[in-house]
């Protein structure tokens, strides 16, 4: 029975010679010193030799191809010489060989074959591999377990059984090349399968020769780490070549991506720098273009807008400036960081250019400025003028008038005519009073509180012109009072002034009328009380024949109710002159007399008779006519006290 130790052994020593005599037959002997030569450490294609299926029997001739050698061996010192000629160059390119001769080659010693060989692979294929400081073995290592991180069902610890179930393989492709196989699909419990479609997509799409078969990996329970660093060396230089395709071109795709955002850069610069200073010039074109109406809501719009520019226009110039020459510093550090020229810009778009052009604005800013205040005092000190000229004349205006209504004299219907001539012009003054309000107006629009110009203000020209009116209306009412005074003949001069200031002061409102309480109050202050449904019959019998209590309604009630209150010694004299002074009147007097019948049945019956009771004459009247005591019906009907 073998041990289990040798079985080990066999198995591991018949994969390395099946692994091995595969890498011979795709690097050569030919292919290593080129690699060596050139230092590419590159495979380069087998040059038309032999398969190899036995390392003893094709290594044992010595046929390497390096000059003149025998190339029919038949001989064993043939063969020998060979085998040394190979064995001296390898070693004259820095091959260390330890305890293994042509001989050894020659009679098929398979572990110094294999020895060598292993020593042949280290050299050219693997002893160049190098990840983050490490080589060789551990350098392999970690870049394997670098590649195979982020595919959670792979965990490469080693270079056999790491390896035994085709994923870490699987993972290796598909980091680097995922369109060749989908990793996410596999049957990640299909160990011959995704063993076997490692092999065949290295094979087919990445030049990597199957140099193992899928029983060494799945169906051994320790894969030789030889065979298997081998074969994973394979991959690390087909796709440190891809790498170094990879990084060239990330070069140059970096290179352009920094000339692109640079150009970037630069274009937006220009663009924004030119769009700048358009604004700019636009905006001190639109100044110099701009003219003034003369109305201070003009320069006052103009001035409104002026600030809103400042406040909201400028400061995104002011940003947008800042932002500009930060740009044109990222440029030069740019290219600066990267050791190329330095951007210089078209001409007229430089900082400097900017910088001029934002001084000249600064300048248009302040002659704008003064512009529009110097327009706006014109304007102030235009409307102080218009509005003084205004007030003066209209207060000259009221002032003529004034005099000229003091002045009025003549005959009262010629004076009535001057006041009412005067009063025709009042709502002239009114309308001439509105204009000055309105230049007033404008002025506190303005802003313009002091003028020193005039004294007057448009409240004391309306407080004038009130009185004026007022004025003329009393004067209007003392002239119609005075006609109506003049016609009143049966009244005494002394009456009429007190029944006129009687009027006046009663006339509260100045109306020249007075109300139902105004002539009550009126009448009883001269004495003259009726009852209230009196008061309200004659008040009423005044404004129906009047319009209203008006001073003559006033006078013609007073000299009405004077007459009704005849004295007895009118009275005697009233009945003397319808008796023709005879003591005693008839009643053909009455009739005579033209009394009503209803007074002289009156009289008649409240009257003393004369003589007989039959009615005969004394002597005076006719005879057979009633003859009547009036001395004695005026004595009594107003008592003794009142007789002659």
């Amino acid at each position: 029975m073998i041990p289990a130790k040798d079985t080990a052994e066999t198995r591991s020593r018949d994969m390395q010679e099946r692994t091995f005599c595969k890498w011979f037959v795709s690097m050569s002997l030919l292919a290593i010193l080129l690699e060596i030569r050139t230092l590419l450490n590159t495979k380069l294609e087998a040059h038309g030799y032999p398969t190899m299926t036995s390392l003893v029997k094709d290594l044992s001739d010595g046929d390497t191809s390096l000059g003149r050698y025998n190339k029919n061996p038949r001989m064993r010192v043939q063969k020998a010489e060979n085998v040394n000629k190979a064995l001296e160059f390898i070693t004259s390119r820095g091959v260390k060989l330890t305890n293994i001769g042509p001989e050894d080659i020659i009679d098929g010693n398979l572990k110094l074959i294999l020895g060598m060989i292993w020593t042949l692979i280290l050299r050219f294929t693997i002893a160049d591999i190098s990840e983050e400081g490490l080589s060789a073995k551990e350098g392999l290592l970690l870049w394997c377990q670098r590649k195979t991180e982020p595919y959670k069902e792979v965990n490469v610890q080693d270079f056999s059984y790491s390896w035994s179930d085709g994923l870490a393989l699987c993972a290796l492709i598909h980091c680097h090349r995922p369109d060749l196989l989908d990793y996410e699909k596999l049957d990640k419990t299909d160990r011959h399968g995704n063993t076997r479609l490692a092999f065949q997509v290295a094979a087919e799409h990445l030049n990597i020769p199957q140099l193992l078969e899928v029983e060494d990996l799945c169906d051994s329970a320790h894969p030789d780490e030889r065979s298997v660093m081998t074969y994973i060396a394979s991959f690390f230089h087909a796709f440190s070549t891809m790498d170094q395709a990879e990084t060239v071109s990330r070069r140059v795709e970096k290179f352009a991506e920094l000339m692109q955002s640079v150009w970037l850069i630069r274009n937006d610069y220009e663009r924004r720098v030119r769009a700048l200073l358009q604004a700019l010039s636009a905006i001190q074109h639109s100044w110099s273009t701009a003219t003034f109406s003369g109305t201070y809501a003009d320069a006052k719009a103009q001035s409104a807008s002026f600030t809103n520019y400042k406040q909201t226009t400028k400061r995104a110039w002011v940003t947008e400036r800042q932002d500009v020459a930060t740009l044109f510093g990222n440029v030069q550090t740019k290219l600066k960081t990267y050791g190329l020229r330095e951007y210089v810009p078209p001409e007229g778009l430089g900082l400097q250019d900017l910088d001029r052009a934002w001084q000249g604005l600064l300048e248009k800013e302040a002659e704008r400025s003064r512009g529009i205040n110097a327009q706006i005092r014109v304007i102030k000190e235009s409307l102080r003028k218009k509005f003084a000229k205004l007030a003066n004349d209209f207060e000259q205006k009221l002032h003529e008038i004034s005099v000229e209504l003091t002045a009025i004299e003549g005959p009262l219907e010629e004076q009535q005519k001057q006041v009412l001539d005067i009063q025709t012009r009042i709502p002239q003054l009114s309308e001439a009073l509105s204009v000055v309000a309105q230049a007033e107006a404008e002025c506190e629009a303005a802003n313009v509180e002091e003028n020193d110009y005039t004294i007057f203000t448009c409240q004391d020209l309306e407080f004038e012109l009130e009185q004026l009116v007022h004025a003329v209306a009393k004067k209007l009412t003392f002239i119609d009072n005075q006609i109506v005074s003049r016609n009143m003949t049966n009244l005494t001069p002394a009456q009429l002034e007190e029944f006129e200031s009687t009027f006046r002061y009663f006339d509260k409102d100045e109306t020249n009328t007075l109300n139902l309480a105004e002539m009550i109050a009126a009448l009883a202050s001269l004495g003259i009380v009726y009852s209230e449904e009196d008061m309200d019959l004659i008040y009423d019998q005044l404004v129906q024949e009047y319009g209203a209590v008006t001073f003559e309604a006033f006078i013609n009630l007073l000299v009405d109710i004077m007459e009704d209150q005849t004295t007895p010694e009118q009275l005697r004299e009233a009945f003397r002159g319808i008796a023709k002074d005879k003591p005693f009147v008839t009643e053909l007097d009455l009739r005579l007399a033209h009394l009503p019948a209803a007074s002289i049945e009156y009289l008649r019956e409240a009257m003393p008779r004369l003589g007989n009771a039959n009615g005969q004459s004394n002597g005076d009247g006719n005879a057979g006519e009633a003859e009547f005591d009036y001395e004695k019906f005026i004595d009594d009907v107003f008592g003794e006290s009142y007789g002659t």
